[in-house]
């Protein structure tokens, strides 16, 4: 094993503890997925694991680009489809997450999408990509819609009537990604049940703090962050290491 897949492995199981840690679990459901560095192949958890009890050695090494599995080889067929698809049309990617959380869910099934509420969620301002809503992600066929859905450049892609998904360069962004979108998520939710009339900033402010969020990140140092979170799943469980 080399030194990469080996790192891939440990952050990809920090990513399962801390997704469970942060309540977006469903028992052995949902996906989360790491590129192995230099190699067409990927890392997922077993379908039969809970988020809690993934290590980096329980992990299963699949093919970027081989036949579907089935759940008689313990993966689940459908986080296959979406994450080799993503993994496979955004060499950018290192890392990609899906999860099924109540407030994702719900505005997955709005026309409106996420809206600019506040500073935090104007990250995602024109930033969203959406894949429409075709059954559960067995046919491979749908593997070229998702990626031409989800485009170039976007980190965020709400899947409609299903869930949300984030992908990033490392484990960091793409955790980060995952909870300023789901906190937006909430906050949207929370407020239209209010009732309260809702103000929007003017689409020029809009981009503008987008924008400047994007260069901000670009001065940031996620290797800190990355740290950070992995003090917070050491401290909750020291297993996924083994």
């Amino acid at each position: 094993m080399s030194d990469a897949e080996r790192e891939a492995r440990v952050n990809l199981a920090a990513l399962h503890r801390l997704t469970e840690h942060y309540g977006w679990g469903d028992l052995i459901y949902n996906h989360i997925a790491a590129r192995i560095p230099g190699e067409r192949f990927f890392l997922m958890k077993r379908h039969s694991e809970m988020f809690d009890e993934v290590r980096a050695s329980s992990l299963v090494k699949l093919p970027l680009d081989g036949p579907c599995p089935t759940f008689q080889d313990d993966v689940n067929p459908a986080g296959f489809t979406i994450h080799s698809a993503v993994l496979n049309a955004r060499p950018d990617a290192m890392y990609s997450m899906h999860v099924h959380t109540r407030a994702g869910s719900a505005v997955s099934a709005t026309r409106c999408g996420i809206l600019p509420l506040s500073q935090d969620t104007m990250r995602f301002y024109n930033r969203v990509s959406y894949h429409a809503f075709e059954g559960i992600a067995v046919n491979q066929a749908e593997c070229e819609r998702l990626a031409r859905d989800l485009g170039p450049k976007n980190r965020t892609l709400i899947l409609y009537n299903h869930g949300v998904l984030t992908l990033g360069h490392s484990a960091a962004t793409t955790l980060t990604e995952m909870r300023y979108l789901l906190e937006a998520c909430e906050t949207q939710l929370m407020l239209q049940a209010s009732g309260q009339e809702i103000v929007l900033p003017p689409p020029e402010i809009c981009e503008e703090t987008a924008q400047k969020l994007e260069y901000f990140a670009t001065k940031g140092n996620d290797g800190d962050e990355w740290r950070a979170y992995l003090r917070l799943a050491d401290r909750l469980d020291r297993s996924y290491r083994n």
